[in-house]
């Protein structure tokens, strides 16, 4: 049994994380709230409400994105080791669910779903290795992703080459950081971390672990030196991101005001960037939904058009979501904060 004191900290980190959580919570639906405030709400529900339970049909695309995530994530998987695509939508639905609605700084459910991997019989380095490298290919190409947003506003507005170098010189500095994490996994990132820890407790914590660190590592880096594989799962996910403009166009085009390709990539690449800008907050409450409402202003939309499209899109997280945290529970994985 565990002694008052060693529970103590416990407690005490359970408490911090719970308050960290709540103030996530607020500063996002404060975002959110000073959105709505500044626009009319009786245009804003008038908007929406030319729509009607059309609506539903953003949710049906959102499906095009979740397949294509699991589709990329299922690409690092090879023979006996690949469940089915179907059980591995699941897996990708749920751990879309934690990061969309629980404040886990948006990556708590990729812990989750290599979990759920392992539970399948996937072996637990390999499941772990897939999650790692397909995040990684997931943020690599939501910054190509964004760039292509940002291109074709620069080539719509016929600017110079002044700002595309601007541009470059604002992603360099991201794209350095990416390439060098990816450098890092392949140089034995999970290893070194595993052994500084192990000499940093002298043993007792991680006697064991350096095993496990070691064959995580082999896994990623065999998952980097599998460039089909790796260009597969790239360009799912570059799809993936690449759907989510089609549920903008969607949207924009039930409430009567349709846009154009280029409009709806621009638009959701800026909500992206900045619900990953906001990802202390959960699901990137009032971030998207600010980079929705800023991209509608630079391209001449009125603003409270482009906050009922985003308040679309957040009911549609949310239609996805709660499912979601209720499947999770039923794994039981969520008792143990898993």
């Amino acid at each position: 049994m565990r002694s008052p004191d060693a529970e103590a900290p416990v407690s005490a980190g359970a408490g911090r994380a719970r308050l960290v959580g709540t103030l996530a919570w607020l500063v996002g639906l404060s975002l959110g709230a000073g959105l709505v405030a500044t626009q009319n709400l009786g245009d804003l529900t008038a908007a929406i409400a030319v729509a009607g339970w059309s609506i539903a049909l953003v949710g049906l695309a959102h499906l095009g994105t979740l397949l294509a995530d699991t589709l990329g994530w299922r690409a690092l998987l090879a023979g006996p080791q690949r469940p089915p695509l179907e059980s591995m939508v699941v897996k990708r639905w749920i751990g879309a669910s934690i990061n969309g609605l629980l404040p886990v700084a948006q990556i708590g459910g990729e812990f989750v779903r290599a979990r759920l991997l392992a539970r399948a019989g996937v072996a637990g380095p390999i499941a772990g290795a897939s999650v790692v490298v397909d995040l990684t290919a997931g943020l690599v190409t939501q910054v190509a992703f964004m760039v292509l947003g940002l291109v074709l506003y620069l080539g719509q507005r016929q600017a110079g080459a002044g700002w595309l170098l601007h541009l470059a010189g604002a992603l360099a500095p991201f794209c350095a950081l990416l390439i060098g994490f990816g450098f890092a996994q392949r140089r034995g990132l999970f290893l070194r971390l595993a052994r500084f820890l192990e000499r940093a407790t002298r043993g007792r914590t991680w006697q064991g672990l350096v095993g496990s660190a070691a064959a995580l590592d082999r896994e990623i880096v065999a998952r980097y030196d599998d460039r089909p594989r790796l260009s597969l799962c790239a360009s799912w996910r570059f799809l993936g991101w690449l759907w989510g403009s089609v549920e903008i166009w969607l949207a924009f085009w039930l409430l009567g005001h349709p846009i154009g390709p280029v409009e709806a990539v621009v638009l959701e690449s800026l909500g992206q960037a900045l619900r990953s800008a906001g990802f202390a907050l959960p699901g990137g409450l009032g971030a998207q939904e600010g980079g929705i409402v800023a991209g509608a202003l630079v391209l001449g939309i009125a603003p409270d058009l482009a906050l009922a499209v985003a308040l679309i899109k957040r009911a549609r997280e949310l239609a996805y979501g709660v499912p979601g945290l209720v499947a999770w529970s039923l794994t039981g994985l969520a008792s143990r904060r898993a």
